[in-house]
């Protein structure tokens, strides 16, 4: 009987050594292979804003092209300069410093003062400025700029990051919208893209945020394929029926656009002498993709609405004179 006993113990032993310890319930971590592959531990958050530091350094004010920028909580920004910049010192003596955004007009001034340095060459009249409040130089071209004092410097291998506070922050009256609140669509500051060193441009809105469901934003589109189609479709009115055509017309372009990959443009105007004359710009990523939006149901929809309304309907094919031309849709 003890014999049986001791076996029933081990037994249960060597069971419990071999089951884990773990809820079935839970995941587990597996390695499996996907598509991404693994380029190593790169700084990857790009494009940054390009800003145009400003700040006086041995009593001459100097400028200087930074594109490592950042937000620190929602109180702070960060801005990384290579401690051997000469602008640096200036910066540590008096603790403030000017950030410009840069927009088109502003951009091959801003190019030529990242560079040159400051120690051989003077930047001083580049820019057309005046100071702010704060004691720091503000470019006048600048769409914003904000003044900051320097409240800590976090040193890395090479590099001064100053955490700055925003004491003035300074706009051009038109980038503001009617409420005087920020517009970026207006703003459009200029990106700077670290790994191919690249200018990138912005102001597409492609939806609003935390309200998608409600509002779809612009989805994102297809590359033009060689049997891609740029259309100019010309239709003519009846005059009694134009206001109730164009409400079919919007709605159509602004759907099309939000919801299909393959529309790539949708931009429609009408004849300054004769506003019953519309000609629509068309662009198809592809002949499958034109084929998929005149048979959608929003399409049809706005065809079998305005068949009694049309007058005239021409469609023009055309060739882009420079393909690598593109445009992009805006909608607010």
């Amino acid at each position: 009987m003890m014999k049986l006993i001791q076996c029933i113990v081990l037994m249960l032993v060597v069971l419990s050594c071999g089951t884990k310890n773990r809820d079935d319930n839970t995941p587990q971590k597996t390695v499996t292979e996907m598509e991404k592959k693994n380029i190593g531990s790169i700084l990857a958050l790009y494009p940054k804003p390009m800003t145009v530091i400003g700040a006086e350094v041995e009593g001459r004010v100097n400028w200087l092209v930074v594109g490592h920028t950042g937000i620190i909580g929602h109180d702070r920004i960060l801005v990384s300069m290579n401690r051997q910049h000469y602008t640096n010192r200036g910066i540590r003596e008096s603790k403030k410093l000017s950030v410009n955004l840069v927009s088109r007009e502003m951009l091959p001034k801003a190019d030529y003062v990242g560079s040159v340095s400051g120690a051989s060459v003077d930047k001083s009249e580049v820019f057309d400025f005046h100071f702010g409040a704060n004691g720091t130089p503000v470019i006048d071209k600048s769409p914003l700029t904000m003044e900051c004092n320097v409240v800590d410097i976090y040193e890395t291998e090479g590099f001064d990051n100053f955490i700055c506070s925003v004491v003035n922050t300074y706009a051009a009256p038109d980038v503001l919208d009617k409420d005087g609140k920020l517009d970026y669509t207006r703003l459009k500051p200029v990106l700077f893209e670290f790994p191919t060193y690249s200018y990138l441009a912005t102001g597409e809105v492609i939806g609003k945020c935390l309200n998608l469901k409600t509002q779809p934003g612009m989805c994102a589109k297809l590359p033009m394929s060689a049997d891609g189609i740029v259309r100019l479709s010309k239709v003519e009115v009846y005059p009694e029926y134009l206001d109730e055509y164009m409400k079919y017309a919007v709605e159509v372009g602004e759907v099309s656009l939000r919801t299909e990959p393959g529309v790539l443009t949708m931009y429609a105007v009408a004849k300054k002498e004769n506003p019953c004359r519309i000609t629509i710009l068309e662009t198809y990523a592809s002949k499958e993709a034109y084929d998929r939006h005149i048979s959608s149901e929003h399409f049809q929809k706005y065809k079998q609405g305005t068949l009694h309304m049309v007058k005239q309907l021409v469609l023009s094919d055309q060739i882009p004179l420079n393909p690598a031309n593109q445009l992009n849709n805006f909608i607010q």
